[in-house]
């Protein structure tokens, strides 16, 4: 438990702050550094686009330099970058400084899950990863205090962001492990992808894109759009960001759920929900509560569709740690890259309420193309018929050499 709430801290720098917390400062950003919407869109998809290239390289950097000091590199790059943020006098500076906090947040996930392998038990993987999950919500959450006391101090929130990831790198030092090794020695190596894995893998990948993108213009122009179109002030725009984050911690129980339900369904309304939420900003930006409604319903919707992407993703590929995981995350990042730009280009040309009710409805198209949603393959899903949510999908994520799933116990029985 220890473990699941520290890497949930770091989770919350890395993920929270660092990289969701960008939009919610939009409006004083673009303010004070006289930046166009245009501008802000293309800013906005540089952490995404440094994210997706560290995914990559990660699993490489976490076996080199093992657990801690790929963690450790992780913080120190969302330390400055937030830093730099923090300092930014145009807006080239400001894309160096979220283009940094992007590969830190590539970076730290895969150092995590590397450091899990080596000190929680197997059987406790799911709910560790679930608690670690939860710290994306932490991070957005916590950015509203910052936001409602300093909303017009953005710089000194960045600054003071900078100093708690400088405090998540030091305590690192002492409690990541510095190991390598992300799957045990006992684990069988999983055979090559069939082309029906990368038909499915491709599927999902391309669901996950579509949400991204679609999602991107919430996270990016949200709190711009209630200051702008809605004469809100900047600090009730920490509102938002508070029912987001308060609603995601819901978003893993939501996919636990789905796994045992019916999976193309839930995504189907999650994607309703999702679009509903961009919708109903729109058309209310001036109404604080319906705001802060439609962000709950936004990060209730975000967060069920990551974690039942990453559930999904998975299953698809067992054995794979380094891959299953990874693939949705990085799809996500992608869709939400070319959408922030669009987004962006968009509200410059026709304005926030009819660039939001157009990705609105390419949520919606979206949800309506769910049942062709992958499901689990042949054998594999007869085998997990009985046996659904992420700690099952962890559990038959590692194979011994008759092509079962590794018994967890099975290393501490042998060496016994």
């Amino acid at each position: 438990m220890r473990f699941a709430l520290f890497g949930a801290g770091l989770i919350a720098i890395t993920y929270g702050l660092a990289r969701f917390a960008f939009g919610l400062f939009v409006p004083p950003i673009r303010a004070d550094l006289g930046l166009s919407p245009d501008v802000v869109g293309v800013i906005g998809a540089l952490p995404l686009i440094s994210f997706i290239l560290a995914s990559f390289a990660a699993p490489t950097l976490a076996k080199r330099m093992g657990a801690r000091y790929t963690a450790m590199l992780s913080g120190t790059l969302a330390a400055s970058g937030l830093l730099v943020i923090s300092q930014s006098p145009d807006a080239v500076s400001l894309g160096v400084g979220v283009f940094a906090c992007g590969v830190a947040t590539g970076l730290m996930m895969p150092a995590l899950s590397g450091a899990m392998q080596a000190v929680v038990d197997r059987s406790m993987h799911g709910r560790v990863s679930s608690i670690m999950n939860a710290g994306t919500s932490v991070g957005v959450a916590v950015a509203v205090p910052a936001v409602l006391l300093l909303a017009d101090a953005w710089r000194i929130a960045y600054g003071s962001f900078a100093f708690l990831a400088v405090i998540g790198l030091v305590a690192t030092w002492f409690v990541i492990p510095s190991v390598s090794r992300v799957t045990p020695r006992e684990a069988e190596t999983p055979p090559p992808i069939t082309s029906l894995q990368w038909w499915r893998l491709g599927r999902l990948s391309v669901f996950a894109f579509l949400m991204g993108f679609v999602s991107a213009a919430y996270w990016i122009f949200a709190p711009d759009l209630v200051v702008t179109l809605g004469d809100l002030p900047p600090g009730a725009t920490g509102w938002l960001w508070l029912a987001v984050g308060i609603a995601g911690l819901g978003g893993a129980v939501v996919a636990d759920l789905a796994d045992r339900n019916n999976p193309p369904i839930t995504q189907a309304l999650m994607l309703m929900m999702l679009s509903t939420s961009l919708a109903l900003l729109a058309a209310s930006p001036g109404n604080l509560f319906l705001a802060a409604f439609s962000a709950l319903v936004f990060g209730l919707a975000y967060m069920s569709l990551t974690g039942l992407y990453l559930m999904t993703g998975i299953r698809l590929l067992p054995g794979r740690l380094s891959l299953g995981p990874v693939l949705p995350f990085v799809a996500v990042s992608l869709g939400q890259a070319a959408g922030s730009p669009v987004v962006g280009v968009l509200v410059e040309q026709f304005g926030y309420n009819q660039a939001f009710a157009m990705f609105a409805a390419i949520g919606v198209v979206v949800a309506m193309l769910s049942p062709l949603y992958p499901r689990p393959l042949g054998e594999a899903a007869a085998e997990n018929e009985r046996e659904t949510g992420l700690q099952a999908a962890y559990d038959h994520q590692l194979l011994d050499g008759d092509g079962k799933p590794l018994d967890p116990h099975a290393s501490e029985a042998r060496a016994s």
